[in-house]
């Protein structure tokens, strides 16, 4: 045999064994994708919820300021003082308004003798007048300079009730019983009440009854009403969970980068006193509830059957592999991983014995995001539903986290 053909025996057996390869590839890619992970219909509770994010406050908080400036002479209060209603909180530097206030009286003084000596005048004219021994002028002149002396001593006293009311003011007294949760001014500093009334401390009324303030997303809205319960966690205490009742929705909406949301304010005891003004919570409004539906995992709505392609070659069809993307029956955007109540047309694939699958119409109803209640149609309670295709992976015990050997999630919860 010639050089020649012996390179071209050689070339033809590589080609060979690189066909036989692809084509165990291909059947060894086959069989890993063929198979379909399958779940049992149940029934049990489907709970719809709305998912946003708030801020914890006391119901009744009051900002304490100061109507007149001044230097704080003295605090009697600090931070988490109990406080009780006309309590003395602080002081201002009282020496400049007791000067105003001497000033005034002074004022008043010369004011009431000036009145009397022009009521002396006055009678004079008047017995005058009687007697026919003064021109009615003199006597209007005397009378008019007594009306006026009357008015100066109204005004001097006017004057002397406002200085001394200036006075008081520079003691600060609290309004409500509670505690002090801010104070933003230290013994020596000016309070400046040129234009508005500064704050000097915040005080919360009743720190165990405190208030969630939740916004909620306009889309979600519709769905909230009052007397719902709305459950939270906050980062001081991440393994517990908190609860309330929405005791108003308020309908002054804020928008921001053209999203639009309402403030919902959620009741929340607080006897322990561990939850604090400010802290952020992540609440989940519970907005419907189905007792012993029957249910499927959301990842059955997603299951699209193997497609046949051209040459024979075969593929998932839309959402198969992913069996987490997509959104059946309106699903994705919703916040919270919950949809709006309400019936909804769709397809899921049953398994018979033989592995084979037949598209079922089911009617939908509220879902939690991880289940969706069935409210109609042909499918049975212990029927095989697909969530998905068997995968080398899938069939690894123990390849991801919270994955069973037959490959569905622990729990029924389809992928």
């Amino acid at each position: 045999m010639s050089s020649s053909r012996k390179w071209i025996v050689a070339i033809l057996g590589v080609a060979g064994l690189a066909a036989v390869g692809a084509a165990v590839a291909r059947r060894q890619a086959a069989k890993d994708d063929g198979g379909i992970r399958s779940e049992v219909v149940g029934r049990g509770e489907v709970a719809a919820t709305v998912t946003a994010t708030g801020t914890i406050s006391a119901v009744t908080t009051v900002q304490v300021g100061s109507q007149v400036s001044g230097i704080v002479s003295s605090l009697a209060v600090d931070y988490n003082s109990p406080v009780k209603k006309g309590q003395l909180l602080a002081t201002l530097d009282p020496t400049p308004f007791e000067a105003q206030v001497e000033q005034r009286r002074a004022d008043l003084l010369r004011a009431e003798v000036d009145q009397r000596n022009t009521e002396i005048a006055f009678r004079r004219q008047e017995r005058l007048l009687d007697q026919g021994l003064t021109a009615p002028s003199d006597y209007d002149t005397a009378k008019a300079a007594f009306d006026a002396a009357k008015a100066g001593v109204a005004q001097a006293e006017a004057t002397l009730r406002q200085v001394k009311t200036n006075l008081s003011y520079t003691k600060i007294y609290s309004p409500i019983d509670g505690v002090v949760v801010a104070r933003q001014y230290d013994i020596g500093q000016t309070v400046a009440a040129s234009f508005q009334a500064p704050t000097l401390f915040t005080i919360a009324e009743d720190l165990t009854k405190m208030q969630v303030q939740a916004d909620v997303d306009q889309s979600d809205i519709g769905r909230v009403a009052l007397g719902q319960t709305a459950r939270f966690t906050v980062d001081a205490y991440a393994d517990e969970t908190f609860s309330g009742t929405i005791s108003q929705i308020r309908l002054n909406a804020t928008q921001n980068q053209n999203v639009v949301t309402y403030p919902v304010i959620i009741g929340v005891p607080n006897l322990d006193q561990r939850l604090k003004p400010l802290m952020t919570a992540d609440i989940t409004i519970e907005v419907a509830r189905i007792a012993d539906v029957l249910r499927v995992p959301n990842a059955a709505l997603r299951f699209r059957p193997v497609e046949t392609k051209a040459g024979g070659d075969s593929a998932p069809g839309p959402d198969a592999r992913r069996g987490g993307g997509g959104a059946p029956g309106g699903l994705a955007g919703v916040v919270g991983g919950a949809r709006p109540a309400g019936e909804r047309s769709d397809n899921v694939y049953v398994l018979d014995d033989e592995g084979r699958t037949r598209a079922v119409t089911v009617k939908t109803g509220i879902t939690d995001g991880r289940f969706t209640a069935i409210v109609g149609g042909d499918l049975k309670e212990g029927d095989r539903v697909a969530v998905g295709l068997e995968t080398a992976k899938s069939q690894q015990t123990g390849s991801f986290p919270g994955m069973t050997p037959a490959g569905g999630r622990r729990g029924g919860r389809g992928i």
